[in-house]
């Protein structure tokens, strides 16, 4: 393996000067600069972030620990937090879960032992264990998407599922329903809990009897999804409506639906929490309210980097960012 030593000597300058070009530190020439990167491409030469870590005290490596990275909702998330990443010089580090609090500990641990610059956590658990166990360690931590306990300590970017949830069961109170379904996630995960309390309280506000409300926990995946909705669905009087709580549900209660030989609006009318790409978007579409999910990814990677620079005000923030609804098709149209 190629060293800075073979790459000055192969340029025919000294290791400092190797130093300083690959840092974009001091003072070198134009023409030095070309010897030297021609050097390191002959010689497949690759720094060793380590080693200027231990000298700076800085890897330039963020991590972000997300729950599900084959929800698209966390992949233009994580785009988000790469590209603001990307703009300060920094490597961002990606580990995923799967909503196991087994897991987030054992990453956590790998990385701070890794020493990496800070964390961007999407907790498993709207309970500040996790944020703790961090901070002790001295490593700056931002939450993403999920609200904690009001004395947690700690930088927070998330949207406000309450409202978001609120708007879509209006809409569909709106069109004339009152038997509506919540199909929700984990009940210990914030986002689950808002979107159920946001259903709640457009019941409530029009009046529906609470032996009407339907509310199911599960998990924010497709299985999931598609089991609530079969429990649901045999439910007298069956609803009318159907609000899942995030798009990976959203995708198995369609397919419950259908595999009930019923039809999406015509039968049963459908609302969710996040979008789908273009290309996975199915007919119909889904009415949604959608988080802006790049812009908190690169919220919540700016507002560490602030903290890793000393410039974040000495107070936590809370940035809580607004959904936008969107009609499609799988809302239907007014009941008679």
């Amino acid at each position: 393996m190629a060293t800075i030593h073979d790459v000055a000597k192969r340029a025919g300058v000294a290791s400092i000067t190797v130093s300083r070009i690959i840092n974009h530190s001091g003072y070198f020439s134009q023409e030095k600069r070309q010897r030297v990167e021609a050097a390191i491409v002959e010689l497949g030469y690759v720094p060793n972030r380590l080693a200027r870590g231990l000298r700076s005290k800085r890897t330039n490596i963020l991590a972000l620990v997300l729950t599900d990275i084959t929800n698209p909702f966390f992949t233009t998330l994580a785009r988000g937090v790469e590209d603001a990443a990307s703009d300060a010089g920094f490597i961002v580090i990606f580990c995923n879960t799967d909503e196991s609090e087994t897991e987030e500990q054992k990453y956590l641990q790998v990385l701070l032992q890794q020493q990496v610059d800070g964390i961007l956590l999407v907790p498993t658990r709207s309970t500040s264990d996790s944020i703790e166990f961090i901070q002790k360690h001295g490593t700056p931590v931002v939450v993403l998407d999920r609200r904690l306990p009001s004395n947690a300590k700690v930088d927070v970017v998330r949207c406000e599922s309450v409202d978001g949830a609120y708007r879509l069961v209006q809409l569909l109170i709106g069109l004339g329903h009152r038997q509506i379904a919540v199909l929700s996630g984990p009940k210990i995960v914030s986002t689950a809990e808002d979107r159920v309390i946001g259903y709640r309280q457009a019941m409530v506000e029009a009046g529906i009897d609470e032996r009407l409300q339907l509310v199911s926990y599960g998990a924010f995946t497709q299985s999931s999804g598609y089991e609530m909705a079969q429990q649901v669905l045999n439910v007298n009087p069956r609803p009318t409506a159907l609000f899942a709580a995030n798009n990976l549900i959203a995708i198995g209660v369609l397919k419950a639906v259908r595999d009930a030989g019923l039809r999406v609006p015509e039968d049963i009318a459908m609302v969710s929490f996040d979008d789908l790409p273009a290309n996975l978007l199915t007919s119909p579409f889904f009415t949604v309210a959608v988080q802006p999910a790049y812009e908190m990814g690169q919220r919540a990677t700016q507002l560490l980097l602030a903290r890793l620079t000393g410039e974040a005000p000495e107070h936590c923030q809370e940035v809580i960012l607004p959904t936008d609804l969107i009609i499609r098709q799988s809302s239907g149209q007014a009941r008679n």
